[in-house]
């Protein structure tokens, strides 16, 4: 019996891609007979007319779906609407944009096949902007540093899962989600394989800086309490250093008293200190507001139209 994968394709601004996209899974699905597969497309309220084209893409194939979110609430949320329309024993997230190449997956689905629980596209040489790359790297140190992802590891947009880590970040029901941390809390049974990267054929990536900092910011707050620890060692440190600069500044007016105590020291150590406990105010205020919003049942997504999403109960 084949196994089903289930693509799953957040898509903003990517009318003219989109469908690219479609045909070129379907190429390298046919050439996979062990396989079948469905296409889950997330429409992220892309001002253009990309549900349209899911529209159309849905009337024309009953094994795709297509999902159409109320607001714009960004990649991750939309992957795990997508996630939620998911039946496959496998699921493989990629671009909407055609720089993930679709006609390898067969490398990904191998490495499941061998008994990985994720497995991530690598590229040797990336296509997109400057700003991207440089995003790349802040979101590797960030989810590093603070999510302990494996130093080796290389994260991306283009990815295979099993189905019970799927199950597991499914459970995840709170605002802000961040679906590489959910799959680094899942597992550590993961492995690069690596693709080609290819240049931007139309438009520009969605991201900006203002949701790439939304984004870095989602991975640490929602899965790791290590800034708050960093900011007690920093404010320990701090402490410490005022407390020794004030015995130097005692002993040094004992030895020497016509030595000025001096007034630009002073108001430095108060604007360092008090700068410090701005920022460790802010990053509390910034758990507390998340923690509120999640007891208030903040949704991850709204969905406010599904086109053949009737087929989970017809094939179930």
């Amino acid at each position: 019996m084949s196994k089903l994968v289930s693509f799953v394709i957040p898509c903003y601004r990517s009318a003219k891609t989109v469908g690219k996209v479609v045909e070129e899974i379907d190429g390298a699905m046919a050439k996979l007979s062990a396989y079948d597969h469905e296409i889950i497309l997330v429409n992220d309220c892309s001002p253009d007319d990309t549900f349209e084209v899911i529209r159309r893409l849905c009337a024309e194939r009953p094994d795709i779906c297509g999902v159409n979110l109320a607001r714009n609430f960004g990649q991750h949320a939309a992957l795990m609407a997508g996630f939620a329309h998911t039946r496959g024993e496998i699921v493989v997230c990629l671009d909407d944009d055609g720089q993930t190449p679709a006609d390898e997956v067969d490398k990904l689905l191998g490495k499941i096949e061998e008994g990985y629980d994720v497995v991530y596209a690598s590229y040797a040489r990336k296509q997109h902007s400057g700003f991207r790359n440089f995003g790349s790297r802040i979101n590797e140190l960030m989810t590093r540093v603070m999510l302990r992802k494996p130093k080796g590891l290389y994260l991306s947009s283009y990815f295979a899962a099993g189905r019970f880590v799927v199950e597991e970040m499914l459970r995840y029901q709170n605002p802000y989600p961040y679906v590489i941390g959910l799959v680094l809390r899942t597992t550590k049974n993961i492995v690069n394989v690596e693709v080609n990267h290819r240049e931007r054929e139309e438009g520009t990536s969605g991201y900006t800086i203002g949701k790439l900092f939304g984004l870095w910011f989602n991975g640490f707050t929602a899965f790791s309490v290590k800034p708050l620890r960093i900011a007690t060692a920093a404010g320990c440190f701090t402490a410490c250093a005022g407390f020794l600069y004030g015995i130097y500044t005692v002993i040094k007016k004992f030895v020497n008293p016509a030595v000025p105590v001096g007034f630009s020291a002073l108001m430095a150590a108060v604007v360092i200190l008090g700068g410090m406990i701005m920022l460790m105010l802010g990053l509390i205020g910034e758990y507390i507001g998340r923690i509120y919003i999640s007891l208030n049942n903040s949704p991850q997504y709204v969905i406010r139209e599904c086109v053949n999403a009737e087929r989970d109960k017809k094939d179930e």
